[in-house]
């Protein structure tokens, strides 16, 4: 390995873009300088041992830059990382240059044994782990203070001459993916290995995730039909679909464990090892000796951080739980009014009216999700958590619990305290369809839309003065530079967990819920795909061995869908009957069967 480092060199043979540099356009020559430098000094140096060259661009007056390297760093790379490979044997094992004449379809010419998503993850891991060796600051920069094994990119993210970094798309392959993916309507699986070799494994794992969820929901839907045409209004009959509803909510999470284990094997991830995970960009503190590597970085105090938490973050979280409740309660009153409006009337519009006030609800859950999501990343980002993955923990956790309250609070009150099941089926319906059309507009049609029209713009000026409208790499980049940056599967997840509830905990009074949450995910593989491919510029492959947190709050979701389930079953007159003479008899056989 030492010998492969020492003969590597950063000779621009067939240079291949891999990366896009964008620095701010009034950055200094000697910071310029100085940073391409660390890029393309050797390991040894303390430098990245990578290939980069600026890309002239039309008005000149643009500091970006392309960054690749050549085959032999990358296979280099790849053992730094610690990617799994499949071997002659058909085994799956970390791969090692030493050992690469045992890994499947290898060989010294070929250079598509690593994937494009893969090599871009590699550039990216050594440009993160640029460390400041001397350094007190940035050259040019004097208030952005650097110490001995401080992140160099990081430090120049957060003091703005980075302005980002980002993968190039590879048009040809784009081309490809999205013709089978999206590009024709077929009844059939999604193209998972394509779409894991151009974006990687999180993502790719999250379009596994909607695809099975919406095969599992297709038994909920076939049986709800018919439920729905011969029982709609007869709402003492759900004991039948309130017991398949509970079963079907447990089973469908531990086959899916299965699945994804298969999948992320079959991807090399299962078996991949964990990186070891540097303190996240925004963290700060006074700097100290992490007593774990016993390098310099700041330090931040966990009793602060602790009261930052518990005095500030959760007393406001509780407040904003009260908000919700009280908007709720709002709801009701409105419902009343609508009630009280439609006895009077007797009116087909006084029929409709009946349904304004879930509506209205509906879009205002929608706009305190959103607002109230902006202020928990603000918090936890207050907080200053000193990992990536302590702070996605914690910003889940707030998010989850208020999201649960707000979407599904009045379903509660209306099923256990009102009592009232064609209410809760009105409820359930209104709530459903208003948030998926809300979704699917907010986060596929405007932001696709949008994009075209700046596209349209770009493109017609680009093209101006050129009969070949085939984009140049210098116009890709600039195209591409403009698009959005894809801010992970967070809402994504999200809104599938949000479904989840919906169908789980009271799709027994509403049997067409699973019917109207597979139409909503057919269309949602094909609006987050155009997503994908069209809207975002592309994000970097992130290697997971499955979906994370995401699986814990299914999997709790499952169990109070349990609860509820068990609790409507034991209201209905069917089972009420069963316990003529004991009410506790009833509680107790409810709670043996939860």
């Amino acid at each position: 390995m030492a010998e492969s480092w020492s003969s590597l060199d950063t000779v621009e043979s067939n240079f291949r873009p891999l990366v896009v540099i964008e620095l701010a356009k009034d950055t200094k020559e000697e910071t310029i300088e100085w940073f391409t430098k660390r890029i393309v000094d050797k390991k040894a140096d303390g430098g990245a041992q990578l290939l980069i060259k600026p890309l002239v661009m039309e008005n000149g007056n643009e500091n970006i830059y392309l960054v690749g390297a050549c085959h032999l760093r990358l296979l280099l790379g790849a053992e730094t990382v610690g990617l799994v490979k499949e071997c002659h044997d058909n085994s799956m094992r970390t791969f090692t240059y030493s050992s690469r004449k045992t890994f499947k379809d290898f060989a010294d010419d070929n250079h598509d044994f690593l994937t494009m998503a893969e090599c871009q993850y590699i550039i990216k891991h050594e440009l993160e782990n640029l460390r400041a060796k001397n350094e007190k600051m940035i050259p040019g920069y004097p208030q952005a203070k650097l110490y001995p094994g401080k992140s160099i990119v990081r430090r120049l993210l957060t003091s703005g001459i980075l302005v980002q970094i980002f993968p190039l798309h590879d048009r040809e392959e784009l081309k490809k993916l999205r013709h089978s993916w999206y590009g024709r309507v077929k009844v059939g699986y999604q193209p998972l290995d394509e779409i894991r070799c151009y974006f990687g494994e999180t993502i790719a794992l999250y379009f596994g995730f909607l695809e099975y969820f919406t095969f599992a929901l297709i038994p909920m839907a076939v049986i709800g039909i018919p439920y729905y045409v011969f029982a709609w209004e007869d709402y003492d009959k759900y004991v039948m679909f309130a017991t398949f509803n509970l079963l079907w909510s447990t089973v469908i999470l531990e086959v899916w464990k299965r699945i994804c284990a298969i999948l992320t094997y079959r991807w090399g991830t299962l078996l991949m090892k964990r990186q070891f995970e540097e303190p996240r960009s925004g963290f700060h503190g006074v700097l100290g000796i992490n007593p774990i590597t016993g390098r310099e970085e700041p330090v931040y105090s966990s009793m602060k951080r602790q009261l930052r938490i518990y005095l500030v973050s959760l007393p406001f979280v509780c407040l904003c739980l009260y908000f919700s409740l009280y908007v709720m309660m709002i709801y009701f009153d409105l419902e009343q009014w609508a009630l009280d409006y439609h006895k009077e009337n007797e009116s087909n519009f006084s029929s409709l009216m009946l349904y304004v006030p879930s509506i209205i609800y509906a879009v205002v859950i929608e706009i305190m999700n959103r607002i109230y999501r902006y202020a928990a990343e603000f918090l936890t980002s207050w907080e200053n958590h000193r990992l990536e993955s302590s702070y996605q923990n914690h910003l889940i956790l707030k998010v989850l619990v208020f999201n649960f309250l707000n979407c599904f609070a009045s379903l509660f009150y209306i099923a256990f305290v009102l009592f009232d099941m064609k209410l809760l089926r009105q409820s359930l319906a209104t709530l459903l369809i208003t948030s998926q059309i809300l979704n699917q507009f907010a986060e596929s049609l405007l932001p696709y839309w949008l994009q075209k029209r700046h596209n349209k713009r770009m493109k017609k000026r680009l093209c101006a003065q050129r009969t070949d409208t085939v984009l140049s790499l210098a116009e890709q980049v600039s195209v591409e530079k403009e698009m959005g940056t894809y801010m992970g599967t967070f809402d994504d997840y999200l809104e599938l967990f949000l479904q989840f509830g919906y169908v789980s905990l009271f799709s027994c009074v509403y049997p067409l819920a699973a019917v109207f949450a597979v139409l909503n995910n057919i269309t949602e593989i094909y609006s987050d795909a155009l997503k994908m491919c069209r809207v975002y510029k592309r994000p970097f492959a992130e290697p997971t061995a499955n979906i994370g947190v995401w699986q814990l709050a299914f999997e709790t979701m499952s169990v109070i869908s349990v609860v509820t389930n068990c609790m409507l079953i034991g209201m209905s007159p069917q089972v009420d009957a069963l316990f003529p003479d004991s009410k506790m008899d009833l509680v107790l056989t409810m709670a043996l069967v939860e």
